[in-house]
């Protein structure tokens, strides 16, 4: 029997890399986006087997996320090398979100600049859930420079790292757990009990990505006028601090990086929130947001090639491995 021949290194690395500079030259569009057609549906589904119950929740996420990294490793298992690389591009474009991140940066920065605070109010939710009815420049800006950080590894090195270990399976199925900690892994009294399994897994699904995110900006962080040691002493003083175990991470390296301020009180709607102090530096400001943003694209850009890098290693180890096991089992024969 024919042994199967392992599948090349190079369409996942090359996919990765096209996808993350198609996030920069290819806008979203504005309609049918798959992610937001999942989360149509994931939505229905919710609606269907809502409980107040963390067994019904963690059905639910099984529900969401099974059949979506169920498909890709099909389509991935069934592709030729330049079908792997096309989709795995398609996949990283559609689940990578670090250019509209800093668009969305950018134009409240402008807002700000410009003196329209009521403009920049208008377009902060297009950020993070905060209530932006109260809060003046210095509120929005931090606002803004927090979202970049957390967002930066959220929606930008997260996907990337799991695409690299897992390839289409891993794109598509983070995607579907942070968008499902987006919808029903907050404190509200509805998903109290049936969003803890998706809160959860998001949890570790971004655990080593956060960290991964820290040490990346610290590294960056002369490319915003700033230290590495310093944004390295701010991680590891202020990242356990805040109350998400991934979100304090990214942004205390990006206070410490950009040498400013950030935690404080936060609006959601009806609750608020004391976030403890990030960072010893001055209050954000406007320019602040263009640091960051350029921060964020540098992390985006060395996230990209550390994948890039990672996938190549994994499948070239996954093809050593067989052949050592053949060679094994053919002296094992003659002796």
């Amino acid at each position: 029997m024919t042994p199967t021949r392992p599948a090349p290194a190079w369409p996942a690395a090359l996919g990765l890399l096209a996808g993350a500079v198609l996030d920069h030259v290819l806008p979203d569009p504005e309609r049918g986006h798959p992610v937001a057609l999942f989360g149509r549906a994931a939505g229905a589904l919710e609606r269907r087997m809502h409980a107040p119950s963390r067994l019904r929740g963690t059905g639910y996420v099984v529900c969401a996320v099974l059949p979506v990294m169920l498909a890709g490793a099909a389509l991935q298992h069934r592709a030729r090398p330049w079908q792997r690389a096309a989709l795995t591009g398609a996949a990283t474009w559609t689940v990578v979100g670090g250019a509209m991140l800093g668009r969305e940066a950018d134009l409240i920065a402008d807002a700000l600049e410009s003196g329209d605070t009521a403009a920049a109010r208008h377009r902060l939710p297009h950020l993070c859930g905060r209530d932006p009815a109260a809060l003046d420049e210095a509120g929005i800006a931090r606002a803004t420079v927090e979202s970049v950080a957390e967002n930066t590894s959220d929606a930008v090195v997260a996907p990337l790292v799991w695409g690299a270990l897992l390839g289409l399976p891993g794109l598509l199925g983070y995607r579907a757990v942070n968008t499902l900690d987006a919808m029903v892994g907050h404190r509200s009294p509805r998903h109290a009990r049936f969003g803890w399994a998706a809160a959860r897994l998001d949890d570790v699904a971004n655990w080593a990505p956060a960290r991964l995110t820290a040490a990346i900006a610290a590294a960056a962080a002369p490319l915003v006028g700033g230290s590495p040691s310093r944004a390295w002493r701010a991680v590891r003083r202020y990242g356990h601090r805040h109350p998400s175990p991934n979100a304090g991470q990214a942004e205390a390296a990006f206070a410490g990086a950009l040498d400013v301020r950030l935690g404080g009180t936060n609006v959601y709607g009806n609750r608020v929130e004391h976030r403890p102090r990030l960072g010893t530096g001055r209050a954000p400001g406007a320019h602040d947001i263009r640091r960051a943003v350029r921060l964020s694209r540098a992390v985006h850009a060395t996230a990209a090639l550390l994948a890039a890098a990672g996938s190549l290693a994994l499948a070239r180890g996954a093809r050593v491995r067989p052949a050592r096991g053949r060679a094994a089992a053919a002296r094992a024969r003659y002796r």
